[in-house]
């Protein structure tokens, strides 16, 4: 069995222009945990708001959820120890070649990630599994795991590990990722810091990729 859990969301849309809801960054967050505990916890959550009646959708999901119910959900999550590693892509400074597919953009992100940042809450000891949150249609899924697979592969020393691919409304675990995500998001791309500022002290890793540059491709 595993003894390191890390579990993985993105914030951001793969459209490469500038135009109206169109973000500004694609940002790639990894929640790392030595158990799963959390996820009971916010099944417990979950039932707790909905005795309360509560406004719930099918998942806790940060960007869709109503304040009151964020705030609940980053008080509970933060009871418990986790580390938060996200790397940070400015879209439009992305050479051509790097974003001419998704799954290339997608593929790079997850390269530098896990070599500087996720590849470090991992051990040579550790049995680590690393759970992505499922994106895209299902060819696309399928190359975004291969693509995981592949950096894996090239970057993590762990004794063993495996990798698994799941909506993200099937594991709670996945959804403290996306809360994380999100708040990381907000924070760079309008520069609010509500909720990150109440779990910052969790982040271990949070590297703009392209911060050097200054040559913007569209």
């Amino acid at each position: 069995m595993p003894d390191k859990f890390l579990f993985a969301d993105e914030a951001g849309c793969f459209t490469f222009n500038r135009g109206k809801n169109v973000s500004k960054y694609f940002i790639l967050c990894t929640v790392s945990m030595d158990d799963c505990s959390l996820a009971s916890d916010l099944l417990d959550l979950r039932r707790e708001l909905a005795w309360n009646e509560k406004p719930l959708g099918e998942y806790f999901h940060a960007s869709e959820d109503k304040q009151d119910i964020r705030d609940a959900v980053f008080e509970t999550i933060l009871k418990k120890p986790f580390n938060v590693q996200a790397t940070i892509m400015e879209k439009s400074k992305a050479q051509p070649h790097v974003c001419a597919s998704k799954e290339r953009f997608y593929k790079t992100g997850w390269f530098f990630h896990f070599k500087h940042g996720a590849s470090k809450e991992i051990t040579k000891d550790n049995m680590a599994l690393v759970t992505t949150a499922c994106l895209g249609t299902r060819r696309e899924q399928a190359a975004f795991k291969e693509a995981v697979d592949d950096v894996m592969k090239q970057t993590v020393k762990a004794a063993k590990w495996k990798t698994d691919f799941m909506p993200c409304a099937v594991d709670p675990c996945l959804q403290v990722a996306d809360y994380c995500a999100w708040a990381i998001m907000r924070k760079w791309e309008r520069g609010d810091t509500r909720s990150y500022d109440l779990m910052k002290d969790r982040v271990t890793y949070e590297y703009d990729v392209w911060e050097k540059g200054d040559k913007h491709h569209y």
